[in-house]
């Protein structure tokens, strides 16, 4: 076997060895900023839940930042896998299945729900994630209640618009009840009740 026949591997050693090192720092920030928040985690508290140098760490993430809105970015690929592209699936069963999942992955909802809070507060490097992503899911939530109620489907009188904002505010509002409650807060069950308060049952 000549040089140039050889296996090329060497290049891929180094770049899985980063995106490996890359995932275990993610996986601390994700502890860390679930459990103590962006502005009460440090990126030395990271670093040791790492177990690595701050150093290292920067190398991959040069700013705490940069390291929080790949974080955030990850949470959504993770929440994300709850509806997969080749399921075809309306908007309750969407809701209902994104729940379910992210109930099922530690820290998921600790994260969202509390980088959310901060993300209020003055200068957070979160505020525009959030802003937008609430703003998405308005529209994506609203345009899907339209289309329920030119089916038939949205009960007389319900505003596509209010029931999209309501929705994004009972979710949330639900899961941070069940963070501090979990064995009493039912958030499927309440995500459904609100569902058969404003649509029409299907067939109806």
């Amino acid at each position: 076997m000549t040089t140039k026949d050889a296996p090329r591997t060497g290049r891929r050693g180094p770049y899985a060895k980063s995106r490996e090192k890359r995932k275990t720092i993610l996986d601390a920030a994700h502890a860390v900023f679930a459990a103590k928040g962006y502005l009460g985690g440090s990126l030395q508290d990271v670093a040791d839940h790492a177990g690595m140098s701050q150093t290292s760490l920067l190398h991959h993430f040069p700013s705490k930042s940069d390291l929080l809105m790949a974080v955030l970015e990850w949470r959504d690929e993770l929440s994300g896998s709850a509806n997969p592209a080749d399921v075809d699936e309306g908007l309750v069963d969407a809701v209902i299945r994104t729940a379910v999942y992210n109930e099922k992955i530690p820290g998921v909802i600790e994260l969202y729900t509390v980088l959310c809070a901060e993300s209020t507060t003055q200068g957070h490097p979160g505020r525009g994630y959030f802003t937008d992503r609430f703003e998405r899911l308005r529209g994506s939530y609203s345009r899907q209640f339209s289309d329920l109620a030119d089916r038939g489907r949205l009960r007389p009188g319900v505003d596509p618009e209010v029931a999209a904002t309501s929705l994004v505010a009972l979710w949330d509002g639900l899961q941070t009840q069940w963070l501090l409650a979990p064995d009493s807060v039912d958030v499927v069950k309440a995500l459904r009740a609100y569902f058969d308060v404003i649509l029409v049952p299907e067939g109806s």
